[in-house]
């Protein structure tokens, strides 16, 4: 990424948060930590005359002066502390509404729409972007600004005392004589200018690293949260041996990387560390000579290696901060094509049009896949209400597709789909998704808890559906995923449905681990609790077909068979 994406991708981040609807108190506080950190700047002036005082003082001998020069030293540092722990608490303050902020509205962003479905493939690990990037983002973004300026400020306030203190220099080019004022503040320009140039040149592929290095951890991590998922099913297989070849390949690229993020990060501290060693020394050198004439005390030669070192480190800027921003960098160009895929996501829309009708009716429906291979062409039916439809095929037809296309999260799609207005549908897929927390709120998925009906009316579904065991957990915290089997799985997502009470179910296999007897006990079930619903089915026992009233039958190229069941 080039400086000026760099920059467009920083600023679309970081402007979001500034002109929101907490943008006055977000500026407001911004301007007391900035304005801390400029009467930080005023005290270390005050340090910096202290010095040559302090120090003219010592050389010759005044006693007297000695304990009231420490008591003002004392007085500006007890003042500096202060300011500089409240600095750091309001800006770590700052940092928290920020990220507050800018999390929740990406959360509301891969949330809405079905937008974290659609990214499946195009992001890498969408929950590191949002969970540790945007507080990376942040927090560096507000200490370099907060840095930045704080050193601009220095430079405006020691340049002038540099300048003041290093005299002329005069010498002669070619029998001209020469003079160059504030020769001192001219040499701590060029020298950061070059070493600014240099860190650069050392350091620009860190950039790339850091990008690298945070992939890599994110894709190791995941390959062991993976692992925990589907921790049975790899038990059945025995398949440590392949997962742990595949946690090795991971991490052996999180090593290697980092073996190329330590060896340049070697490079610059070489080179940071001299730079700074040096500069050290240089004002010494250059103030030397008048030192030794007697032009200058030690107060103030210590008063000029000080003013220098402070005109330094602020046009250093840049070269102490490299690794910082290489890392930000990195950041940026995460969390700025996580956007774009985001942005882009929305921008994919299905041609499906709908309509309000008093029934299920799909018009001139076809659904391809993204390659384009069309999977139904021109699919046209009307389904009566409180009657039901069962979808069959190979597989690979396009079964489970033609229910995402229902249900609105399939893009590669066109045609028109109408129901009642007002109607209530519900989906159930192959495996239940059964969020972490009581059972409960598994029972009632995706209303939330505090919606739940009385405790005897889930009891009672629970019994209808046969999980008595389950009657006295309801409010036990667990990872039902995997306590519950798969078959006990798809019972409760029909306790879901009961208590729910859709007008539409579209069901993708919902019964596929329940044998035949408890199958047709479901969709009896069902019937008898929900006499007016209409069902969608897929699937392909041949119980099911007395269990439906019509039959849709797919071949996977774009042509259907629609017969009654009789």
């Amino acid at each position: 990424m080039d400086a000026k994406k760099l920059f467009r991708g920083f600023w679309a981040l970081f402007k979001g948060y500034w002109s929101s609807e907490e943008k006055w108190k977000a500026r407001g506080l911004l301007a007391v930590v900035i304005a801390m950190n400029f009467a930080m700047v005023y005290l270390l002036v005050q340090l910096n005359e202290w010095y040559q005082i302090f120090w003219d003082a010592l050389q010759n001998y005044e006693e007297e002066r000695f304990f009231p020069l420490l008591g003002r030293f004392s007085a500006i540092a007890f003042i500096y502390i202060m300011i500089a722990v409240y600095a750091v608490y309001l800006r770590q303050m700052l940092q928290i509404k920020w990220r507050t902020w800018m999390t929740e509205n990406y959360l509301r962003s891969w949330m809405g729409g079905q937008i974290y479905y659609r990214l499946q493939d195009a992001t890498d690990n969408p929950d590191q972007r949002i969970s540790e990037d945007i507080g990376q983002f942040v927090n560096l973004s507000l200490a370099l600004l907060i840095d930045f300026l704080k050193q601009m400020t220095t430079l405006a306030a020691f340049g002038v005392v540099l300048w003041n203190l290093s005299g002329s220099f005069t010498f002669n080019l070619g029998g001209t004589e020469i003079v160059i004022a504030g020769y001192m503040f001219w040499f701590s320009l060029i020298y950061s200018g070059v070493g600014t140039f240099f860190a650069h040149k050392v350091g620009r592929k860190l950039i790339g690293l850091n990008f690298d290095q945070q992939k890599y951890e994110a894709d190791f991590r995941f390959s062991m949260m993976r692992v925990r998922e589907n921790s049975e099913s790899i038990a059945f297989y025995r398949g440590e041996p392949n997962e742990l070849e595949g946690f090795n390949l991971k991490f052996s690229n999180v090593i290697k990387n980092y073996w190329q993020l330590m060896k340049k990060t070697k490079h610059l501290n070489f080179y940071s560390n001299g730079y700074a060693q040096l500069a050290v020394i240089v004002p010494l050198l250059m103030a030397a000579p008048r030192y030794f004439s007697k032009e200058i005390q030690l107060g103030g030669l210590m008063q000029i290696s000080s003013a220098f070192g402070r005109v330094q480190d602020a046009l250093s800027f840049f070269v102490n901060a490299y690794d910082t921003l290489a890392t930000l960098a990195a950041v940026i160009n995460r969390l700025a094509g996580f956007t774009e895929h985001m942005d882009d996501a929305k921008k994919i829309r299905s041609s499906v049009t709908t309509a309000t009708a008093p029934e299920l009716k799909i018009s001139a429906l076809n659904v391809s896949l993204p390659t384009g291979r069309e999977l139904l062409k021109k699919l046209s039916l009307q389904l009566e209400n409180s009657k039901s439809l069962l979808v069959t095929g190979a597989s690979g037809c396009g079964k489970s597709t033609l229910l995402r296309t229902l249900a609105g999260i399939w893009a590669h799609a066109s045609g028109e789909i109408s129901l009642p207005e007002n109607s209530r549908v519900m989906f159930l897929p192959q495996k239940p998704y059964l969020p972490l927390g009581t059972l409960r709120r598994a029972l009632i998925y995706p209303s939330a808890e505090k919606n739940s009906p009385p405790d005897d009316a889930l009891k009672k579904i629970l019994r209808l559906v046969d999980l008595p065991a389950l009657i006295d957990k309801l409010d036990a915290a667990e990872d039902w995923s995997r306590i519950l089997s798969l078959g006990e799985q798809q019972r409760l997502a029909f306790a879901r449905v009961i208590l729910s009470k859709p007008d539409y179910i579209f069901l993708d296999e919902a019964t596929s681990a329940l044998d035949e007897p408890r199958e047709i006990e479901m969709y009896e079930l069902l019937r008898e609790e929900l006499p007016k619903v209409t069902i969608v089915s897929v699937g392909h026992r041949s119980t099911l077909f007395k269990l439906h009233d019509t039959e849709l039958n797919l071949d996977g190229a774009g042509n259907y068979n629609l017969r009654p069941i009789v």
